[in-house]
This record gives structure tokens, sequence and C-alpha cells, in this order.
């Protein structure tokens, strides 16, 4: 019989309260009575810096967790990975309840299953590349020679191949990071855990580092809790977005979701300047195809999906004048895209308007 059973989630968080404060826990208790906890709490002088988060990360899924500066986001994943503990709530790994696990048991989790990368290197100055990689290794017990030759196979990954020797103070910001990005996948974790591992490098670097990270995923497919403030960062590299206002999840959603569904103003303020074409979808703005249409013959046709946004569309097939087929991943027609259509649906897009419904 087929097991039809949901996945367990590489992370489920469920009702998680970080409360800075004396008496936290009690006091927390108490205000949840009140219609308002967080401002009950603010009023006895405690901080509510992670107010009643729930969200779930599924396997090799990259999620994203942004916000302005104060906003709760990496006390949030120093919550889940156990760094500072939770107030009240709970934190599931792959189905095991980690805020009930000893300290022992916590931190054979880090060494073996939880990679982590934060905004500052944190290497050691007085080590090669190779052994700062090979250092959580080294943790485990491994042998010099085998940990050695584990960390230079990492070493290649992130592209630093040929710089083993070297020290931390002989490298730049974005190969020390490349180091500290190898360091923690040297244990090989099944969940990864990023704080701002790119916002202290230069525009150029960053972007690179950004396509290199982008690379490595795709080729692990690890499940991924990455912390940014950047819109742009979140919305290249996400699978699905949190966003984070004064310790609160205000919106979780894909990118498109993020961008052309905002659920208020704060959400809208952050995508304000994102160009929609972007991330909208040939499936909300084509035509339906009707009984007398049909694929026009010969090679010069493009090849539209309803996953296509409207950018793609438009390198696709903006010489041509005739409608054009979109069709499913079986190469039936599911509908046409008319020249006037793309470019009513463009310049909505750059207004920032909708076009559900609006064919």
């Amino acid at each position: 019989m087929t097991d039809r059973r949901t996945p367990v989630p590489a992370i489920a968080v469920e009702h998680l309260w970080q409360v800075f404060g004396p008496n936290a826990s009690l006091r927390l208790a108490a205000a949840r009575s009140q219609s308002d906890p967080a401002a009950a709490l603010l009023d006895q002088g405690l901080i509510p810096a992670v107010q009643d988060a729930t969200f779930t990360v599924q396997a090799g899924e990259l999620f994203v967790i942004m916000g302005l500066s104060g906003s709760g986001k990496s006390t949030l994943v120093r919550c889940i990975s156990r760094l500072i503990e939770p107030t009240s709530g709970s934190v599931s790994i792959d189905g095991e309840d980690i805020l009930s696990a000893s300290k022992n048991r916590m931190t054979q989790l880090r060494r073996e299953k939880l990679g982590m990368v934060f905004q500052h290197f944190g290497l050691f100055p007085h080590m090669s590349v190779v052994d700062n990689v090979a250092f959580p290794l080294k943790m485990q017990g491994m042998a010099r020679d085998k940990r050695r030759a584990e960390a230079t196979q990492v070493i290649k990954l992130v592209g630093l191949d040929g710089r083993e020797g070297a020290y931390p103070r002989e490298l730049s910001g974005g190969q020390r990071q490349r180091v500290g990005i190898a360091r923690s996948l040297a244990v090989n974790p099944d969940i990864w855990f990023l704080d701002e591992p790119f916002s202290a490098l230069d525009p150029l670097i960053r972007r690179q580092l950004q396509d290199e990270f982008l690379s490595i995923q795709a080729n692990l497919r690890k499940s991924i809790v990455f912390i940014t403030h950047d819109i742009a960062e979140a919305l290249k590299l996400a699978d699905r977005i949190a966003i984070m206002r004064d310790g609160q999840i205000v919106q979780i959603g894909t990118p498109s979701q993020i961008v052309l569904n905002p659920v208020d103003d704060y959400v809208r303020e952050f995508a304000r300047d994102v160009p929609k074409a972007r991330h909208m979808k040939l499936s909300a703005v084509m035509d339906p195809a009707t009984a007398a249409f049909s694929a026009p013959k010969g090679t010069s046709t493009p090849r539209l999906s309803p996953e296509m946004t409207l950018e793609e569309a438009v390198a696709s097939c903006a010489m041509i004048l005739d409608p054009v087929p979109v069709c499913d991943g079986d190469g039936k027609v599911v509908g046409m895209l008319k020249p006037q259509t793309l470019a009513r649906a463009l310049g909505a897009a750059a207004a920032g308007s909708s076009l559900a419904g609006d064919k």
C-alpha cells in the first residue's frame, strides 16, 4: 500500500515566543489571557522579541526570513537553533522536539546535523583555510588526513581551490566568507542557518556569492533558513519568504506572492521598487485558448509556459505579431498570448496594479 502520509517538515515552529525580561515565562502566561499579549508585556517593561511565530520549512527548501533591523529575525533563528532558549512554544527538527533535548543532544545536533553561518566570519586567525574548514570534523574526532581531504573537497565547492594553505589575513572579505560557508558545510549538515552572511560585503562580491550560493544549493538541496534585510537578496534566493515586523511574522509567501499580493503597507513598501514583470506569471494574464486556435507551424514560434514571467515572455516573443501558444508540461495548448495583451500587462505591471481577472 502506498504511504500517503505528509512528509515531516525539516523544521516546524509553533506559537514560538521569545520574551526578554525578569520572570518572562510566568508573565507571558498571564499576558496571553489579554487581547494584546505583546502590548501587555511591553507595559510591564518586557521585550517580546518574537511573538507567536508559526511556520514550517520543508526538506530542501530555502526559507528566507527578512525584516528591518530590530524586527526579531535574528532572535527567531537563534531560538530555532536553540542558541537562546525560547520563552514558550515548540520547535521540531525532522520531527524531533529540540526544546526538550539535553545539552549533550544539542551539541551532537550542532556537530552533525545543523550548519551555521553568520555575518561575522569567526575564523581562527592562526589556522590555514583547510584547517579552519576541517575544524568541525576535528571536533567529531575524525583523523587528520581524512578531515583535511574532506575539507579540501568542500573548499573546491565554494571556489577556493588553491587557497587551502592561506591564512584569513591573506584573504579578501568575500574569500573569508567562503571559508565560513565551507566550514559549515564540512559536516554535511541537513539543515543550514545563515544570518545575513553577505551583508558586510561589497555589492559586486555579494552578487557573486549569491550566485555561487544558489549553485551550491542546486547541487546539495539543503533545508535552509536564511536571514536578510535586503528584499532583492530575498527575492533572488528564496523558495518562500517570511516578512517580520516588531517580532511578528506578518506574511509568508513565495517571492511572487510577496511582490504581487502584499498583505499590508509594510510589506508593500519592501516591494515598491521591485519590477513586477519579473515576478508576474503568464497564467495571470493569458487569454483562454479558443477552439479555433492552434499553435502556428514552424520553428520560429517561441514556446511559452504558464509559469514564465512577463519579462521572460517578452524576451521570447518580442518580434512575434501573431498570438503565441502557452503550453503545459505535456505540450498541450492551455492558452494564448496576444501582443496587445502582453503590452497591456507590462504597462499595468510597471504601474504596480493587479491584472488577475482583467484579460
